[in-house]
């Protein structure tokens, strides 16, 4: 779920990684597993969410979890004696830590109140236009056509599934669903501009370290006061969403494109969707009907199209000397 910009400073951290080119095939095929395991990881979140807001409201979700990921990436930082990011990238790291460590997370747990997750999984899937937007906005780019009109044609399929999914209106829950979709597009943007200069899993970790002085005491005032009231599932849908959405994703999926490239490994992204419906129908037992596939898959059309479009511009921009 990264911008272009983003991919292709990620495949340039393949050497701050200590990878060498030296097994172009293996590299490739490692890194496709990589973003795969990514993409699934991040596919799962949905599910998750819907299962953690039955024993825990958004807001101490939302706390919980920024809270227990914060903690994961300060041991891990401490143990690997990592320095603190120079002052010039504090301001895209607070703005990073407010989209990815607070609004997104939240905005998603009030959403899937009112939808399903296979529901949110489709809105959700035009969130790599929505990032790229950021970036052509941020950047002053200048895509060509086809990816204004496969931009336009994938947000006007999301929102024609919502309105025919809410009876001809957009449900509260569509309204959360949008804002998230434009808080993580600013938020990945953000922190994508950021692997330029160091990789991407410390990124993830010093933003989720700079959000533990707001989620450590917002955890501690939204903890349910009767904590052996709440079943398994949630307890385990809370875990997943802490440590692996929003932590061990990111060093799956940055660690896929510095391996297997950008144009390669970002198409994966395009089964996310797909993988959400499986899981929510073995999780939360939800209903895939053929709307929701076909919708979905003509989502994932415009965005490979548009995500096609503008790499394989900003790729030849960026490696330009």
């Amino acid at each position: 779920m990264r911008s272009a910009r983003t991919l292709y400073a990620g495949e340039r951290t393949g050497y701050h990684l200590g990878i060498m080119p030296s097994a172009p095939f293996s590299r490739q095929h490692l890194g496709l597993s990589l973003g795969f395991i990514g993409m699934a990881i991040f596919g799962g979140t949905l599910p998750a969410t819907r299962l953690a807001v039955s024993g825990f409201d958004p807001l101490a979700l939302t706390a919980l979890r920024t809270a227990i990921a914060g903690l994961c990436a300060i041991v891990l930082l401490l143990v690997l004696r990592r320095p603190l990011p120079p002052r010039r990238l504090w301001f895209q790291l607070v703005i990073a830590m407010l989209c990815l460590g607070i609004l997104f997370p939240l905005l998603m747990a009030l959403a899937v109140q009112t939808v399903d997750a296979s529901h949110g999984g489709v809105v959700m899937g035009i969130l790599p236009i929505a990032t790229a937007l950021v970036a052509v906005a941020i950047t002053h780019e200048r895509p060509k056509l086809l990816f204004w009109i496969a931009s336009a044609a994938g947000a006007s399929l999301v929102i024609a599934f919502a309105l025919r999914q809410g009876g001809g209106t957009l449900s509260a829950g569509d309204l959360l669903l949008f804002a998230a979709v434009g808080v993580a597009a600013i938020g990945y943007t953000f922190s994508g501009r950021l692997t330029a200069g160091m990789p991407g899993w410390e990124v993830i970790s010093w933003v989720l370290v700079l959000a533990l002085p707001i989620s450590l005491p917002a955890a501690a005032l939204t903890m349910p006061a009767d904590l052996t009231q709440i079943t398994l599932k949630p307890w385990l849908a809370l875990l997943y969403v802490a440590v692996f959405s929003q932590w061990i994703g990111f060093f799956a999926w940055n660690a896929g494109m510095a391996m297997g490239g950008i144009a390669r490994v970002s198409q994966v992204q395009l089964l996310q969707p797909f993988i959400t419906f499986a899981l929510a129908a073995l999780f939360n037992d939800e209903t895939i009907t053929p709307q929701i596939l076909l919708f979905a898959a003509a989502v994932v059309a415009t965005v490979a199209i548009s995500t096609r479009t503008r790499v394989r511009q900003t790729a030849v921009v960026q490696g330009s000397p």
